[in-house]
């Protein structure tokens, strides 16, 4: 059985969901793709489970099916228009519809400060960060508006309202921000709800395996230093705590909630200012 195993009540009975990003870093924990791919067939959701790395996608796959769920894979590339068309035919023709868009893709390496990150690393930041945004979006929002409802789900960073030492992660997620907020106003008269997560400091592979190595630290060090900056116990988050903030999101429990930017991070935003 997956770890962190709760009761399901079939809040997604009958919906299909799109995880763009559920395949993962490979690593001691779960990443926030995968834990909200797992999550949402917990509570009855067919899931169509969306990575570059197609064996990391059937890895989430396999265990979705392990526990009963319904779950595929799709390789896409999710700053591509043509890949993301590709994806909704692919989930439409496989489930009927798409119920649900979950966007969980970002990059932050060879990120720096104003003056000294490089003109290449920049582009291409911003690119994948908002690019795999408003892709999947753009082709998402077809099916959604022609039936008349729909919910989507992107995650930023606390980083896009706190300070960071790295410009371009920063600014890109706030943009993601800004365009959950632009999406949500647009949509709204369709019955498409569109909101975001900014995760705090979280246990996930990607945080763990890439920092650690990047800064010749042992992950015991690396953990122990992010739990301190966390106010709430001292401790990070999990990939957990993104996806059960995401489950309300999408669920009809969250039927009047769109354009907000929540904050799961343990109390870190709340020193912001």
């Amino acid at each position: 059985m997956t770890s962190e195993q709760t009761a399901a009540h079939g809040r997604l009975r009958g919906k299909v969901a799109v995880v763009i990003g559920a395949g993962q870093t490979p690593g001691e924990t779960i990443g926030n793709g995968r834990a909200s791919a797992i999550v949402y067939a917990r509570e009855g959701a067919k899931v169509l489970v969306v990575d570059k790395d197609v064996d990391s996608a059937e890895d989430t796959c396999r265990l979705i099916q392990d526990e009963g769920g319904v779950a595929s894979s799709f390789a896409a590339d999710a700053t591509s228009s043509e890949a993301c068309a590709q994806m909704v035919a692919a989930c439409v023709a496989r489930y009927g519809t798409v119920d649900v868009l979950h966007n969980n893709v970002g990059i932050g390496a060879n990120d720096r400060g104003v003056t000294s990150i490089s003109e290449d690393a920049w582009d291409n930041i911003l690119s994948v960060n908002l690019k795999s945004v408003l892709m999947p979006c753009r082709h998402v929002l077809g099916p959604m508006r022609s039936q008349g409802s729909g919910a989507i789900v992107n995650i930023s960073s606390v980083a896009a309202i706190s300070s960071s030492r790295m410009v371009a992660y920063k600014t890109s997620k706030a943009g993601v921000n800004a365009m959950t907020q632009q999406l949500a106003l647009t949509n709204a008269r369709f019955g498409i709800r569109v909101n975001c997560i900014m995760p705090g400091a979280m246990d996930t592979p990607m945080a763990i395996e890439g920092f650690s190595a990047a800064r010749g630290m042992t992950r015991e060090a690396l953990r122990a230093e992010r739990d301190a900056r966390v106010p709430l116990n001292n401790k990070m988050g999990t990939g957990w705590d993104i996806a059960h903030a995401a489950l309300f999101l999408v669920s009809d429990e969250a039927r009047f909630v769109t354009g907000v930017i929540l904050p799961v991070d343990g109390g870190a935003s709340a020193r912001v200012g």
